[in-house]
C-alpha cells in the first residue's frame, strides 16, 4: 500500500510540474515578445543618436536582446510541445536551450549596466568633438542629420551650451552663411534662423544637449538592464523546474522498466 501510495503521489508531482511548466511557457513567450519589443524600440526610437557614441556597446546590448527575444520566442514555443509530448530529449535540448537564452540574456544586462557606468564620461569627451569637427561635413551626412534631430527634439543647442558652435568647422567655415549657430538650433526652424542667436530665437538649455542625451540613453539602459536580467531570473527559475519534470520522468520509465 506504502508503494502504491508513493507511485499516487509522483504521478500527482509530474501532473502538477507538467501543467505548471507548461503555464510558465506561456509566460515564457510573451516574456520574449517583450524582450523583442524592447529590442527593437531601443534600436527604432531615436536610433539616429547611436552614431553620435564612441562605441557600439548600446546598440549591441539591444541587438543581443532582439536575438534573445526571438530564440525566447522559438524556444517557449517548442518548450510547449516538448512538456505536452513528455519525452525526455527533447525536455533535455529545452533546458539547455534555457541555460544558453539565459547567458545571452545576462550578458545584455550586465553589458546595459557597466556602460551605464561610463555614459556620461563617453559623452563629455566624445560629444563635443563629434559636433565641432564632423557637423555638415562631406561623408558625415549620419552625424549632422543626428545632431539636427538631437537639438530639435530635445530643444537644446550645442554639446555643452550655444557657444560651443563658435569653434566648429562648419560654423567658421563659408558654407555657414554667417549662421551662428546650426538653424536645428532655433526653437522655429527656417532657412538661415541661426545667423541670430538671442535666447528669444534659439534653444539655451542648462547643460546642453549632453545632459539630456545622457538621461534619455541613461533611462533606455536602465530598462535594458532590468528587461534582460528579469527574464534571465525567470528562465532560471524555468530551467529549475524543467530539470524536476525531467527528474521525475527519469524516475517513472526507470519504474515502469523494473516491473516488466
Amino acid at each position: 500500500m506504502g508503494s502504491a501510495y508513493k507511485d499516487d503521489q509522483e504521478d500527482w508531482m509530474t501532473v502538477c510540474l507538467k501543467y505548471l511548466l507548461f503555464v510558465f511557457n506561456f509566460l515564457f513567450w510573451m516574456g520574449g515578445g517583450a524582450v523583442l519589443g524592447v529590442g527593437i524600440w531601443t534600436l527604432i526610437d531615436k536610433g539616429d543618436y547611436l552614431n553620435l557614441l564612441a562605441s557600439s556597446t548600446f546598440a549591441v546590448s539591444a541587438y543581443i536582446l532582439i536575438l534573445a527575444g526571438g530564440l525566447v520566442m522559438v524556444t517557449g514555443f517548442l518548450g510547449c510541445c516538448a512538456v505536452i509530448r513528455e519525452q525526455r530529449t527533447c525536455l533535455s535540448t529545452y533546458f539547455s536551450c534555457l541555460l544558453l537564452i539565459f547567458l545571452i540574456e545576462l550578458v545584455a544586462g550586465v553589458l546595459a549596466y557597466v556602460y551605464y557606468q561610463k555614459l556620461s564620461e563617453e559623452l563629455k569627451q566624445h560629444l563635443t568633438q563629434t559636433m565641432t569637427e564632423n557637423y555638415a561635413q562631406p561623408g558625415k551626412d549620419p552625424i549632422t542629420q543626428a545632431v539636427d534631430r538631437l537639438q530639435q527634439d530635445f530643444k537644446c543647442c550645442g554639446s555643452n551650451n550655444s557657444f560651443d558652435w563658435r569653434q566648429s568647422v562648419y560654423i567658421r567655415s563659408p558654407e555657414a552663411g554667417s549662421r551662428l549657430v546650426p538653424d536645428s538650433c532655433c526653437k522655429t526652424m527656417t532657412p538661415s534662423c541661426g545667423q541670430r542667436d538671442h535666447p528669444s530665437n534659439i534653444y539655451r538649455v542648462e547643460g546642453g544637449c549632453i545632459t539630456k542625451l545622457e538621461r534619455f540613453l541613461a533611462d533606455h539602459l536602465l530598462i535594458i538592464g532590468a528587461v534582460g536580467i528579469g527574464v534571465a531570473c525567470l528562465q532560471l527559475a524555468g530551467a529549475v523546474l524543467t530539470a524536476c519534470f525531467i527528474y521525475l520522468l527519469y524516475k517513472e520509465e526507470e519504474e515502469d522498466f523494473y516491473d516488466v
